[in-house]
C-alpha cells in the first residue's frame, strides 16, 4: 500500500525513518528530498570507457547556493536528509517535474526495506547547454510502499553494502 501523507510523517517523527523532516515537503504520498552542497563529479579524462563495476575517480565539490551542470554529463549529489527505513517500507524515487521540465533527470535506486543512510542522487543533465541544479531545493520525491507482510530478509539481513551510508557514496564493487 502506498502510504499518506499523515502515515508518512508519523513514521518520520515517531520512528526517524526521515532525519531532518520537514512538513513544508511533505506531499499527498510522498516526500521532496533536499540536495545537499556536496557533490562528485566523475573525472573521465583518465579513462575512455565507464564500467559500473569500476568506476572512474571522482572529484569532490562543495556548493553552497547551485550547482552548474555541464551539457549531456551527470554528478552524484546527496540528500540533506537521512532516512532509516521501517522494515516493512520501501521508497521509490521519482524526478520533480520542474527539474524535468528543464531537462535534469534524477535516479536514485530504491531505499530498502531495513535500509539506513543518506541518498546518494544520479543527477544528469539532457540539454544541449548547461542547467543549473539549486542547493536546498527539492530534488526528488519519494514515494512510500509499505508491505502487508514482514520481508523474510531486509537489506540489513542482506548484508547490503550501502548501509549507513554517509555523503556522497559512489559505487561499490560486487567482492570488495
Amino acid at each position: 500500500m502506498t502510504l499518506a501523507d499523515w502515515q508518512i510523517q508519523k513514521l518520520a517523527l515517531e520512528e526517524d525513518m526521515i532525519k531532518g523532516f520537514d512538513p513544508e515537503r511533505l506531499n499527498s504520498y510522498g516526500y521532496d528530498l533536499t540536495l545537499a552542497g556536496e557533490f562528485k563529479i566523475p573525472d573521465l579524462m583518465e579513462q575512455q570507457v565507464v564500467d559500473p563495476f569500476s568506476p572512474p575517480p571522482f572529484r569532490e565539490r562543495e556548493e553552497e547556493e547551485f550547482l552548474l551542470l555541464p551539457p549531456h554529463s551527470f554528478v552524484l549529489g546527496r540528500s540533506v536528509e537521512k532516512m532509516k527505513m521501517p522494515r516493512n517500507v520501501t521508497g521509490v524515487c521519482m524526478g520533480r517535474s520542474t527539474y524535468a521540465r528543464a531537462g535534469i533527470i534524477t535516479n536514485v535506486t530504491p531505499l530498502e526495506a531495513g535500509w539506513e543512510g543518506t541518498v546518494t542522487i544520479e543527477i544528469s543533465n539532457t540539454n544541449i547547454i548547461p542547467t543549473l541544479v539549486r542547493v536546498g531545493e527539492g530534488i526528488t520525491q519519494v514515494l512510500f510502499f509499505q508491505g502487508e507482510f514482514m520481508p523474510e530478509k531486509d537489506y540489513v539481513q542482506k548484508g547490503g553494502r550501502y548501509q549507513d551510508q554517509v555523503g556522497v557514496t559512489q559505487g561499490r564493487p560486487l567482492h570488495e
